[in-house]
């Protein structure tokens, strides 16, 4: 643990519940401040599962300060130099390169099961305590304390940190009521695998035999975005498509190849060639649901905070969940380490202030870039293809939490000393939040 970067102890306690990119990274930042961790998840075992996951260039300054991280995920990381876009019937429309984000900080795109495993390993190496086989069944606070009931046993701390994602039994606490997540009208096909077939098929071979490679299809209400990774020997696509099925507790399903080909009716045979290269028990359905954003991510008594997808949930076209989870757990370090112990609520509070303007905004690029591709007039799109390129925009990209949480956060302190309700995007300023909340659910709500 000596070889970590870590400031004196605060004397801040803190528990957080899960142990997925929110929760690692706020645990990780939290240490790195000197607060005091347990980290409790539900899992018994981690397993590196899962498919692609992308972190943007806002990210990549958090990684960079973890010792050793970015080394150990540099091989495993995504390297092509752009996103070839075509039409749904493979006619070749534009390249988009990321040469620009370069200069803005390190992107790094992989595989999700993978890329946790590294982050997980650094945070058990800083001694950070992870409890694993946690289940969760109850949040408490006080004005002097929050805590958990978990497997039976109560821990209490400062605050409570819930990471749990878009089922958090903490946003139960949050808002006073169970909110049910709710159909978004699209769902995702999803897949990843070796690239061994593709390879042999004269094709697709050019997809995987030349290292990575980032390749999408746009239709009518359907995009379908396709990457090798490791030079070219893993493959993943995605397909996002409307979708009416209703959901329950549950939204993940085995994909059926047969409807995945079935909603590519009419599309380029490439892209039916990569589905039916697709192993079936790698072939995921898994409905995209949305919750309506919170008019605050704190408790009552401001001891327990949401971060992460319990907070706000990311639509996969933003490609900025993950990141913006990053961002919160940075954030709220810094929050806890300036307000100090005797001020962990005012502290939480910062870290909402900071956080709410912007990750609404972000929030908002899912679906902006969502309607971008689905409603594309293609008689324009063939006068101007760079129209179809995702927009890379600096006051989302060229972002560092950290320096930025110290820039804004005496302001944002004292403002709330003084009794202002703020939020900050850069600067700290009066805010509605009651009136962005309503603003972001009306425009997803007419998009779902």
């Amino acid at each position: 643990m000596s070889n970590f970067a870590r400031l004196p102890p605060s004397g801040v306690k803190v528990i957080i519940v899960g142990a997925g990119f929110a929760g690692l990274c706020a645990a990780i930042e939290c240490d790195r401040k000197g607060h005091s961790v347990i980290l409790l998840e539900k899992v018994k075992e981690l397993k590196p599962l899962g498919d692609v996951i992308s972190f943007s260039s806002n990210s990549g300054h958090i990684f960079e300060r973890w010792e050793g991280v970015v080394d150990e995920l540099d091989p495993i990381t995504h390297k092509s130099k752009g996103l070839d876009f075509h039409d749904w019937m493979g006619n070749f429309a534009t390249r988009q390169v990321w040469d620009v984000e370069k200069q803005w900080g390190r992107r790094i795109n992989g595989h999700r099961g993978q890329i946790h495993d590294v982050v997980y390993r650094h945070a058990k190496a800083r001694g950070i305590d992870i409890r694993l086989g946690q289940h969760v069944t109850d949040y408490f606070e006080t004005d002097t304390e929050a805590g958990v009931v978990s497997n039976g046993e109560k821990l209490v701390a400062d605050c409570v940190l819930a990471a749990e994602g878009v089922k958090s039994a903490g946003r139960k606490i949050v808002l006073g009521f169970e909110d049910p997540p709710k159909p978004s009208g699209y769902a995702v096909y999803r897949s990843w695998f070796k690239s061994d077939e593709l390879a042999k098929n004269p094709r697709t071979k050019h997809l995987v035999i030349n290292g990575d490679t980032h390749t999408g299809w746009i239709g009518e209400d359907k995009h379908f975005l396709a990457a090798s990774v490791k030079n070219g020997t893993e493959f993943s696509w995605v397909l996002t498509h409307k979708d009416d099925a209703d959901i329950d507790e549950d939204w993940q399903f085995p994909g059926d190849k047969a409807e995945v080909k079935k909603n590519l009716e009419g599309w380029a045979p490439i892209v039916h060639d990569i589905v039916d290269a697709t192993p079936p028990d790698r072939l995921f359905d898994y409905k995209l649901v949305f919750r309506d954003p919170l008019p605050t991510f704190l408790s009552p008594k401001a001891r327990i905070a949401l971060i992460g997808d319990a907070a706000h949930p990311f639509l996969p076209t933003s490609i900025q969940g993950a990141s913006q989870s990053m961002e919160d757990g940075v954030t709220l370090a810094v929050t806890l380490e300036k307000a100090g112990k005797d001020n962990v609520q005012l502290g939480l509070r910062a870290y909402e202030a900071i956080r709410y303007g912007r990750v609404h905004r972000a929030q908002m690029t899912g679906v902006t870039t969502r309607e971008q591709w689905h409603k594309a007039d293609w008689d324009k799109i063939w006068k101007d293809p760079k129209s179809l390129h995702l927009k890379r925009e600096p006051w989302l990209l060229d972002f560092d939490a950290e320096p930025h949480a110290y820039e804004v956060v005496d302001g944002v302190l004292n403002d709330l000393r003084r009794g202002k309700d703020v939020k900050a995007n850069g600067l700290s300023e009066p805010a509605n939040k009651n009136g962005l909340a309503t603003v972001v659910a009306q425009e997803v709500d007419q998009l779902a």
